[in-house]
């Protein structure tokens, strides 16, 4: 636990200092989208059908939360469209309650209309809650997801969990365009 005290710290600077970033190049972000797109196509039964179906995909490959009474999170990634990367994004999120751990995880938010990614894309700083609805996906993991239809335009999978932690909603996360490093 005692080696765990700097990275929450580190994280909950990096969640409140939201003038800051601390991105990568594009070339480490697309590196790092690619292999966690491989793995949510692992994961996720059904997973490599259903991408060609949405609008366009967010990939966060490296989400990581810690926490103890107040906790963050942040991670960073690429929106893509027709398979390209057109933007990149960091997330961010801070919380305050009964919370004790640390976990890293990857996240694909899928858009499945042209008005929600547009809406996404237009927006300068976007969060979860309030400038749209995202769903969270509660898919089983034998459940082939192509084959699933679901209500919301925007559809969210958390996968590829490490670490213990409760709670993996993403209300009041906060989504901002950054300009990674060439």
């Amino acid at each position: 636990m005692k080696n765990l005290k700097p990275m929450m710290f580190a994280l909950l600077f990096a969640v409140i200092s939201t003038q800051t970033t601390f991105a990568k190049t594009k070339t480490e972000i697309n590196k790092a989208v690619d292999i966690a797109l491989e793995k949510f196509k692992q994961q996720v039964p059904g997973g490599e059908n259903f991408l060609p179906k949405t609008k366009a995909y967010l990939v966060f490959p490296s989400v990581i939360k810690a926490g103890f009474i107040v906790g963050g999170k942040y991670g960073e990634g690429a929106l893509r469209i027709d398979g390209v990367s057109q933007h990149y994004y960091d997330m961010t999120a801070a919380s305050v309650g009964f919370q004790a751990g640390a976990q890293k995880h990857s996240m694909l938010i899928a858009f499945l209309s042209e008005a929600s990614l547009n809406n996404f894309v237009e927006s300068n700083g976007w969060e979860a809650g309030v400038d749209g609805t995202i769903n969270v996906s509660d898919w089983a993991k034998s459940k082939d997801i192509s084959s699933m239809s679901f209500e919301k335009p925007i559809i969210a999978f958390i996968y590829n969990e490490k670490g213990l932690m409760a709670s993996l909603s993403i209300a009041g996360t906060k989504f901002r365009r950054i300009a990674p490093l060439d």
